[in-house]
């Protein structure tokens, strides 16, 4: 049986990706074989002052967005924030990280592993859950020793600017796509597009509904 391929876009910043990362744990689990994902990423949070004066300046700046998105996860029993998310240590930035897990994936496929999905989590744990700013390299660095990573290889992804281009192949495909918003999840080469706080059931009956014409080409115009 062939896989239903999903590519999902994300910033690691973004409060309503970090909610949704239960469902995406849960379609794994459930369709296992029958699904694959693919991590990307793309710019909500590259430039956080800017994004916070433009679109929160008038409405209380980053302590009014701050505790938007505390109200946001108290809707979620699964959610934890620490009370100073985006109060204390707040990242300048979400691309460093992007930078990183983008040297991570690129390690991945020479080593044919898979440490880039659990470093992203990780990255996001800390800081939703410990309020650590994830702009900073030596941050990440340590995030990443944490995880039991190649440091010195991921380094070097770094290094040869391979992370950094494709991290642009990311950003590009997000326009192509028109993705707009996090968390976006794009099925059937692109044609289908499920973005933001979409229930589990919706997420499940659409992976459903592919599943059952994986390979039928025709059905699909």
């Amino acid at each position: 049986m062939a896989t239903v391929p999903i590519t999902h876009f994300s910033d690691v910043l973004c409060v309503w990706a970090y909610i949704n990362q239960i469902r995406t744990r849960e379609l794994q689990a459930q369709f296992q074989d029958e699904i694959e994902f693919d991590f990307r990423y793309f710019n909500v949070f590259g430039d956080v002052l800017s994004k916070m004066e433009t679109d929160w300046g008038e409405r209380g700046g980053l302590e009014a967005y701050a505790e938007h998105v505390q109200e946001v996860a108290s809707g979620f029993s699964h959610v934890t924030l620490h009370k100073n998310v985006w109060r204390q240590n707040i990242p300048v930035s979400s691309m460093p990280a992007h930078l990183l897990v983008a040297a991570a994936r690129l390690h991945d496929k020479e080593q044919l592993s898979n440490v880039a999905p659990g470093l992203d989590v990780a990255i996001r744990e800390a800081f939703f859950g410990a309020a650590v700013d994830v702009s900073s390299f030596q941050a990440l660095f340590t995030i990443a020793t944490d995880q039991a990573l190649d440091l010195d290889a991921i380094k070097g992804e770094l290094d040869s600017g391979r992370a950094h281009a494709l991290v642009a192949q990311d950003l590009k495909t997000a326009a192509d796509l028109g993705i707009r918003s996090s968390p976006t999840l794009t099925f059937n080469a692109g044609r289908q597009t499920l973005s933001g706080n979409v229930s589990y059931r919706i997420l499940e009956a659409n992976i459903r509904e592919l599943t059952r014409f994986t390979g039928d080409q025709q059905s699909w115009c």
